[in-house]
């Protein structure tokens, strides 16, 4: 144990070369920066790879420290997860959960939403855990009120940055044929596009937010006609930004796509494991009516050295 906790408590950054917003499109006092901070499908990766293609990226360590890094340049910061937390490390199938939730309360996470690995151990396994989360889980097309999560969850939550309201919903992967019943039991699944229209609207017009997020576990595309990201942004409104998880697909950037209204929609994933993390800079006007974009996935290295 105190090998774990001597592990943890050490941080490098190594040679990440971060970079930022140019200086010029900061010269106006009042214009304000959000900075987004997201991962997804970090499946109990909590040390860095140590062989293959991966070696030396990734670690639990490491991205606390780069988002420390981060956190101190920026003054607006929200750091998300859109998924899969759970399966894939000895780690869970020791602690269950535990110490990835630990973790991801003390790098301070704002949000994350439900990935299906994150049933792996049943309904009664991810109630056993959620109190060492301290940020909440946010879930919009999942019913868990004929189970023992009933009322654990929350479809959305708004986020004041500055003079910035910005809203985030949650919405999940059908979980039928991908997670055996006994493990979700009588969680309820509910049309993705209806609920994220009719919170994303809630979101944008009734409540004023600024920035409408949507952390998703779809999937960025497929070769079917299973629901994605790509599709899903096409048939719904007032979103701004998708977060995805679930394909475990590595973008370097955002990429775009048009809603329903004719406006784009910005996507991104950053690959499993917590071997990138992504930054998306968004730079609001004066009167927030403009907004520019910078959005990049950065690695996240290892840089402990051995003693």
């Amino acid at each position: 144990m105190g090998n774990r906790r001597a592990f943890i408590k050490q941080s490098g950054l190594g040679a990440i070369g971060l970079s930022l917003l140019p200086r010029f499109l900061l010269a106006k006092s009042k214009d304000v920066k959000l900075t987004i901070l997201h991962t997804n499908d970090m499946h109990s990766h909590i040390h860095p790879f140590t062989s293959g293609r991966n070696k030396g990226l990734g670690g639990m360590a490491q991205r606390a420290a780069l988002i420390k890094q981060i956190r101190e340049q920026e003054e607006h910061v929200l750091l998300l997860d859109a998924g899969d937390v759970f399966q894939g490390t000895p780690y869970f199938n020791f602690y269950g959960g535990e110490l990835e939730f630990k973790l991801m309360s003390e790098m301070k996470y704002d949000a994350a939403t439900l990935g299906n690995h994150d049933f792996d151990n049943g309904l009664d396994g991810l109630q056993k855990q959620l109190p060492y989360a301290n940020f909440p889980f946010l879930i919009a097309n999942y019913d868990f009120s004929d189970t023992i999560l009933k009322n654990t969850f929350k479809p959305y939550k708004i986020f004041r940055k500055g003079n910035l309201k910005i809203g985030v919903f949650g919405i999940g992967i059908e979980l039928e044929g991908l997670v055996p019943k006994k493990l979700y039991q009588n969680t309820v699944y509910h049309d993705p596009i209806e609920k994220a229209n009719y919170y994303a609207s809630f979101l944008k017009k009734n409540q004023k937010c600024d920035l409408v997020i949507c952390l998703s576990h779809l999937g960025f595309k497929y070769k079917s006609n299973k629901l994605s990201d790509m599709k899903f942004a096409q048939q719904t409104h007032n979103i701004d930004l998708i977060i995805g998880g679930h394909t475990h697909t590595f973008l370097k950037k955002p990429v775009s796509q048009l809603n329903l209204d004719r406006e784009k929609v910005l996507i991104n994933q950053v690959g499993w494991a917590g071997i990138n993390i992504g930054k998306i800079d968004f730079h609001f006007s004066q009167n927030n009516a403009e907004k520019k974009v910078f959005g990049r996935s950065i690695f996240v290295k290892n840089s402990l050295k051995k003693t």
